[in-house]
């Protein structure tokens, strides 16, 4: 299997997602945006496209963020999804994913940053790909937009602050507003480069502040991230054979 990860900034990594490749040997790939790195030339070179988060939305300007080009990368994220690849979308990346099949971004009721607890639909606990999620897990967090939906699409999870945290667009296409490939090295990024707007948030709902977000952990999630992808690579193999 072929991963490729369109990475937007340097301190918003993969995380778990590539502990999860290189646990199965698969073949990784990056799109290194901030750096400039073009996304692929087409699908062949991909089984599953993973579009990981950022500071930016579907909305921002090259004329606001030089290297970030949402008008390719919607284009690049239907072109798989056409294909038939597995697509995974992460905060931005699910709101990507809405964008490519026509439905649009929109502000979440509440900024959440830290670990919450998110409830699954319906709809959620009877997907298979999540049943081994139960009824509630907690997870990570670090947004103040969701993931438009389409005619077709099912929320799978909700949390207090936002009801939009996980979405099935397809069988094999899945937004994440919410983060299960955080790891403790990628929260010490985030904050690195959000000091100021924490300090400016403590008085925020569903906020967490440095000390708090450090002292979390994390290996639950990332294990609970690792079944849903083997789920989602066992409905893709289904539809290569």
């Amino acid at each position: 299997m072929k991963v490729h990860f369109v990475i937007h900034e340097a301190f918003e990594g993969p995380g778990a997602f590539v502990s999860w490749a290189r646990n199965y040997d698969y073949d990784i790939t990056y799109s290194r945006v901030y750096l400039n790195e073009p996304l692929p030339h087409n699908t062949d070179s991909l089984d599953l496209l993973v579009v990981l988060g950022g500071p930016q939305n579907p909305n921002t300007t090259k004329r606001e963020c030089e290297y970030f080009d949402a008008v390719a990368e919607i284009r690049f994220i239907l072109a798989c999804i056409n294909a038939g690849k597995a697509v995974v979308g992460v905060c931005l990346g699910a709101q990507l994913i809405g964008e490519a099949l026509g439905a649009s971004v929109e502000l979440s009721p509440y900024k959440e940053i830290g670990n919450y607890p998110i409830l699954m639909t319906k709809s959620g606990k009877t997907n298979t790909k999540f049943s081994h999620f139960g009824d509630t897990q907690i997870v990570g967090h670090w947004h103040n937009d969701m993931p438009g939906l389409t005619k077709s699409s099912q929320v799978l999870a909700t949390s207090q602050g936002c009801p939009r945290q996980i979405v099935e667009y397809t069988n094999l296409v899945y937004g994440f507003q919410c983060h299960l490939e955080f790891t403790l090295e990628d929260i010490d990024n985030l904050i690195e480069h959000s000091i100021d707007e924490l300090a400016s948030l403590t008085e925020a709902k569903y906020v967490q502040q440095p000390q708090e977000l450090r002292s979390n952990t994390y290996q639950s999630m990332n294990a609970l991230l690792d079944g849903f992808l083997n789920n989602l690579m066992a409905s893709y193999r289904k539809t290569i054979k």
